[in-house]
């Protein structure tokens, strides 16, 4: 996966915005507010995303080298995966799509039913 096709599919998912609140190179994806992905744009190697606590330990352990806690975040609630390591994009994808739910779960009730009424098969 190379920083553009990250772009386009976090931008995919309903009610996505994109802003570098951090710094020039760092491109978070929000939905309603809130983060769900980042990542470096110059040095596109990882992307930190949300992850369940149990299913974050449970990556970690299973792909060591490619998962690790994101740098920078709460290491309970955050995972930093390797983009240029072997994992397949359509895994990577999968754990943006579940970091992107994560935060539309936590939302009031009508946010949520709007954001869950545009969400394609995922």
């Amino acid at each position: 996966m190379d920083v553009l096709e990250y772009r386009e599919y976090c931008l995919s998912l309903p009610y996505t915005e994109e802003c570098t609140p951090f710094d020039e190179t760092t491109l978070v994806f929000k939905v309603a507010g809130k983060m769900f992905a980042y990542a470096d744009m110059d040095k596109f190697h990882w992307i930190c995303m949300k992850c369940e606590p149990d299913r974050a330990i449970e990556l970690r352990e299973k792909y060591p080298d490619q998962i690790l806690p994101a740098y920078h975040s709460n290491k309970r609630h955050w995972n930093m995966v390797r983009t240029d390591g072997d994992l397949p994009d359509r895994k990577i994808k999968e754990w943006i799509k579940d970091s992107y739910l994560l935060v539309v779960e936590k939302l009031p009730k009508m946010k949520r039913w709007a954001i869950m009424d545009e969400l394609p098969d995922l």
